[in-house]
């Protein structure tokens, strides 16, 4: 089991005061705190290595130096290969980013899938790609009791006209974990392509892209205790293929001519440094050699991390469930723990989402009310009017001590 009070001394964000006092950070979905070495990795190359690319000077060739390690440190983070690696502001960006190229392949009548459990970023960018190209929309609906996909549905929905399909890997809202494997299997039988956002499911299990088959997936590392960099894994015939909307000086070769601009030079620093943070605790918690190779120490650190988080998972959920009048959206049942992650919303009678938000910032616990950018879930629990879900994220920085604080207030709510 993970030495969680030894991994909170490595994020100063846990040892800080606000108003005073200690925070309890359940906000993870929005955003996750950072260790030191990222933090250090951050300021030793704006102090280091402050300069633009492929100059012939010493601070450039650093700068370089970054790029390729992150670009290795993602690819081992996802189970790619570097080249298959693309770096931007965000998942949101990047994803409007490659569904303007990907509008140059679509024509009236084709179709495209969609979910109602996605946050909207993996739906807006694909509802004006249709609207510009004369595509259709699909919608996947969801089972209203425990917030899954209607995979059947989804089946159904698949046909020759399909181009492309877009899923979630982890609601952001409910933490319910989607089979991608089978879906992509499915979008592939019909000849379409198949985009994962991995956004929410990142700092909770190990990725790879290749066991999954997706043509695409996007992450963000200030989801993964890093900072606000996103992560676009294509595959490499798709990066090659596909145009990309660039200045003329820049590369044509993938994956160069998708990064438009100068990048965030110490947001990938970051970005490595907290791949690395991860890979540790494969070494220091799963028994494997720090010598090893990163993704070996990835993968084991995903084990205890995981079963970390389901000790979580059960006492939060076990907690919610006596207190009276509160309902949790999304997957309850205990056999079921091991499709969902650490991601928990609720709401309680005679109280609002905002209410409860409130009083627990009161109590330094930090947490989000509303709709949590899953418009179409928050519309499909008809909860939308009401003032969304309270949503509680776990990772696994948190403890059992800072759940039975946050209970506590929502008890006496």
């Amino acid at each position: 089991m993970l030495d969680v009070t030894n991994i909170r001394r490595q994020f100063p964000a846990l040892q800080e005061s606000y108003n005073g006092r200690p925070a309890i950070f359940f906000d993870n979905p929005g955003g996750t705190q950072v260790p030191q070495q990222v933090i250090g990795a951050m300021v030793d190359c704006l102090t280091r290595r402050n300069a633009n690319t492929h100059g012939l000077f010493e601070t450039s060739a650093r700068a370089d130096a970054i790029i390729e390690g992150a670009r290795q440190a993602a690819a081992d983070l996802l189970g790619a290969q570097p080249d298959e690696i693309v770096f931007g502001n965000n998942m949101t960006s990047l994803t409007f980013h490659l569904s303007r190229s990907l509008a140059r392949e679509i024509r009236p009548g084709d179709e495209i899938v969609v979910t109602r459990l996605d946050h909207d970023a993996n739906v807006a960018p694909w509802m004006a790609l249709a609207r510009d190209t004369g595509a259709a929309i699909q919608v996947v609906d969801i089972d209203l009791e425990n917030c899954t996909l209607d995979m059947d549905q989804l089946q159904s929905l698949l046909s020759t006209r399909t181009k492309l399909v877009a899923v979630g890997y982890a609601s952001n809202l409910t933490g319910t974990i989607n089979d991608v494997k089978t879906i992509t299997e499915w979008a592939h039988q019909a000849g379409a392509l198949c985009f994962v956002d991995a956004v929410q499911y990142a700092p909770h299990g190990l990725i790879d892209v290749k066991e999954i088959g997706c043509d695409f997936l996007a992450c963000s590392a200030y989801k993964f205790f890093g900072p606000h960099v996103g992560i676009l894994y294509g595959k490499a015939e798709h990066l090659a293929r596909l145009h990309a909307y660039k200045v003329r000086p820049a590369s044509d070769a993938a994956p160069d001519k998708w990064e438009t601009g100068t990048k965030n030079h110490e947001g990938l620093a970051g970005v490595t440094a907290a791949i690395d943070y991860l890979a540790e605790l494969g070494s220091a918690y799963g028994r494997v050699p720090f010598s090893a190779p990163r993704r070996e120490k990835l993968t084991a650190a995903w084990v205890e991390i995981e079963a970390y988080e389901q000790m979580l998972i059960e006492r939060l959920i076990g907690g919610i469930e006596v207190i009276n009048g509160v309902r949790i959206y999304g997957i309850s049942q205990r056999a079921d723990w091991k499709s969902r992650v650490a991601t928990v919303s609720i709401r309680k009678e005679g109280t609002t989402p905002e209410q409860l938000a409130s009083a627990l910032a009161a109590e330094n616990i930090f947490a989000w009310d509303g709709n949590s950018y899953a418009l179409n879930l928050s519309e499909a629990l008809g909860v939308e009017e009401s003032g969304g879900l309270l949503r509680l994220g776990l990772v696994h920085y948190n403890t059992l001590d800072e759940i039975e604080r946050c209970l506590r207030v929502i008890e006496r709510m």
